[in-house]
């Protein structure tokens, strides 16, 4: 295979698939050659034609900036030529593009996905989970190490019971005001009522602002055999009573076990994070073509991280259902770029350093490459933050792009399994299983226990229907139990809040 590749045939770029020295030849596609002037890494891009300074360099057939300087072919094309062209906010148009269910989504969806099982739990609500848990959601941060002691003593205790005792540390709860508090308790809730969870056990301090009593009405209804609560302060014994309401738990969480349930409802989170040049090459577009596979069948995949949208966002606007989903996208990326003025930042100032160490060079290119986790299904509704998926389909959820706060909002949202691709690796996870979709294969034998899933393999030889696949089987092995990911095997399983207001 040639060490390099095309995109688009608009783009006047090419993507290097390996490290290429300097004054090598390469034969494009016309025939013609041009030699590489300094040595070009994977991931990293090499101009093919002339490029005068102000033009738009493009890639995947869009632009991703502007030349700040004339760029002759075979120059690596970088930081240091070119910027961004995102300027402000910006006005937008509905222009609907033709959403008919592409042939290759119909043929999944006709050859059986519509009608395939997974071995789940059935919730008493209709809802379905792929792990019978036990989870203690701490109403504040003050009492972390307690419910990490309940989560220990749980595990050594019922271990053998259910799928696992977890606790999930945050620092909040207390000393918020407004938003943040109102962020904090609906993000908490919707975890509370998350169906891999069979059971919950919600501990107060008993000062705090996230009183129980107050956090109960954000709950709204639920079942007092799954859900039950612990105000420590006026707990003779906080350690004794919680183990006393664990076993409890795990007691209703025993009358549940594994049945055939339709695919139809499963849902899956969509993240990247540690992107490099080969993401939106690789793993973005395999796991775009799973979510449009789920969805096909049925299914629910949620795509989030809004601020990696910016350059992307008409693509995804103009895949809404209708014109009300629509002006909620709309409403979805400006008050995002709002919350980057209020707070005196640059709207526009990404990608992080990794990223620009992997070979990407603005936040278009970025975003272009992010966005391909969505597929092409169409976008069926938008979800504030904190907020639990209704609708089946593809879902845009509101939330920073930082990996643990969106993993916990994608959780959060609904999701059984989250997809997360990386060109750097990392070893964390969030409450549901995490697989770790590396982009490139030198990462994924380097870090052989972070990535659950190479995609790198794409580059070499094998098609994207056999990863399609692939990767679908094994999301139905991880949901069905018979498989585990490395973050539920390392114990990996992390939340973050999201926080934007006064601390008193």
């Amino acid at each position: 295979m040639k060490p390099w590749v095309r995109l688009s045939p608009d783009d006047q770029v090419i993507v290097a698939l390996e490290p290429i020295a300097a004054g090598e030849k390469l034969m494009l596609e016309d025939g013609t050659s041009i030699t590489v002037t300094e040595e070009v890494g994977r991931g990293h891009k090499i101009a093919a034609a002339a490029i005068l300074s102000g033009d738009d360099v493009r890639k995947f057939g869009y632009s991703i900036g502007k030349a700040i300087v004339e760029i002759t072919p075979g120059t690596w094309v970088h930081t240091h030529n070119l910027k961004t062209g995102l300027d402000g906010i910006l006005d937008y148009r509905y222009d609907p593009v033709d959403q008919t269910l592409h042939s290759k989504e119909a043929a999944f969806a006709a050859s059986g996905d519509s009608i395939r099982t997974f071995s789940g739990y059935e919730r008493p609500n209709g809802e379905v989970g792929i792990r019978n848990e036990i989870w203690i959601i701490n109403t504040v941060g003050c009492i972390n190490k307690t419910c990490e002691l309940l989560a220990k003593s749980g595990q050594t205790l019922f271990g053998d019971k259910v799928d696992g005792v977890f606790h999930f540390a945050h620092p909040f709860g207390c000393s918020q005001l407004g938003d943040d508090l109102q962020h904090t308790q609906k993000l908490l809730a919707s975890l509370v009522h998350h169906p891999n969870a069979a059971g919950v056990l919600v501990v107060g301090l008993g000062c705090e602002n996230n009183q129980i009593e107050s956090f109960k009405t954000v709950i709204g209804d639920y079942d007092p055999q799954r859900v039950k609560f612990l105000k420590s302060q006026e707990s003779e014994d906080e350690l004794a009573e919680g183990i006393k309401l664990i076993g409890e738990l795990v007691d209703y969480a025993e009358t549940f076990s594994r049945k055939p349930l339709p695919v139809s409802k499963l849902k899956i989170g969509l993240k990247c994070g540690g992107s490099d040049g080969l993401s939106g090459i690789t793993a973005n577009p395999l796991v775009g073509a799973v979510s449009d596979r789920l969805i096909a069948a049925g299914g629910t995949a949620l795509l989030t991280e809004v601020p990696e949208m910016f350059g992307a966002e008409t693509i995804l606007m103009n895949r809404a259902c209708d014109e009300e989903v629509f002006n909620r996208i709309v409403l979805l990326i400006n008050d995002f770029k709002h919350y980057f003025i209020r707070h005196n930042q640059p709207v526009y100032e990404n990608p992080s350093p990794g990223n620009k160490a992997g070979g990407i060079s603005t936040l278009e290119e970025k975003s272009l490459g992010c966005t391909q986790k969505g597929g092409r299904a169409r976008i069926a509704d938008v979800l504030p933050y904190g907020e639990r998926a209704a609708k089946t389909g593809l879902n845009l959820l509101n939330s920073p792009g930082n990996d643990l706060i969106s993993v916990t909002a994608l959780t959060a949202a609904g999701a059984h399994i989250v997809f997360f691709t990386t060109g750097r690796g990392t070893p964390f996870g969030g409450p549901v299983p995490t697989v770790k979709i590396s982009t490139n294969t030198e990462l994924a034998k380097r870090k052989k226990n972070w990535i659950d899933y190479n995609a790198g393999v794409l580059l070499e030889g094998t098609s994207m229907d056999e990863m399609t696949n692939g990767l679908w089987e094994s999301m139905i092995a991880i949901a069905s139990g018979e498989a585990r990911t490395h973050n539920e095997n390392n114990g990996y399983k992390e939340i973050a809040i999201f926080k934007d207001g006064v601390t008193l």
